[in-house]
């Protein structure tokens, strides 16, 4: 009996898991660009329902929600652009993470409040180190483009990546936080339920 219930159990966490990808794979189509950014930048809410798996189960629970968006977006978009979705991922991992952790140790509003400022800075200093050395790079092979030289590198970074991703982290903060606060009651009864 109790191995049914542990088995309906993980079936029932692989079941939200998947819903979880599948509402961020909707939002992540409904994305809008910034005026004063390059336009391939694109600010969605599509780590909202990634946030909200890890702070229900664990911070590996927001990198699943993670793949499976990223991997639903390859499946369904037909996009033959790896570099992208694996940047995605990647930055989506980044800001996820430290909030998921920071919650779990601490609970509460506060914790996510640091949570996201932690995953904010380092989505934006991660996403520019490794734009500059692997996916700028990458993003030139895989296009048939000339290598970008450090001065044309350091630009798109600087003029575009770093301040992107402190927008992004940002905006859906300032989101996340009043929904947080309105979902609390629901997501502590979820994780007392589920895990």
């Amino acid at each position: 009996m109790h191995s049914t219930n542990m088995q309906s159990s993980k079936l029932l966490k692989l079941i939200i898991l998947a819903l979880m990808g599948t509402i961020s794979l909707l939002l992540f189509f409904l994305n809008f660009p910034l005026p004063f950014l390059p336009p391939y930048l694109k600010i969605d809410f599509s780590e909202v329902p990634a946030i909200i798996a890890a702070l229900i189960f664990s911070p590996m629970a927001g990198v699943l929600v993670e793949a499976i968006k990223n991997i639903l977006y390859l499946v369904v978009s037909g996009a033959g652009d790896p570099i992208g979705v694996t940047a995605n991922f990647l930055a989506g991992v980044m800001f996820i993470v430290p909030v998921a952790v920071l919650y779990h140790k601490y609970k509460g509003v506060k914790s996510i409040i640091s949570g996201l400022v932690t995953g904010t800075v380092i989505m934006a200093i991660g996403m520019s180190v490794l734009n500059y050395l692997i996916i700028l790079p990458a993003y030139a092979w895989f296009m048939g483009w000339e290598d970008m030289g450090p001065q044309a590198k350091w630009a798109a970074v600087s003029l575009g990546v770093l301040p992107f991703n402190i927008i992004k982290g940002i905006i859906v903060g300032m989101l996340f936080v009043p929904l947080f606060v309105k979902m609390r009651t629901w997501i502590e009864q979820k994780q007392a339920k589920l895990t």
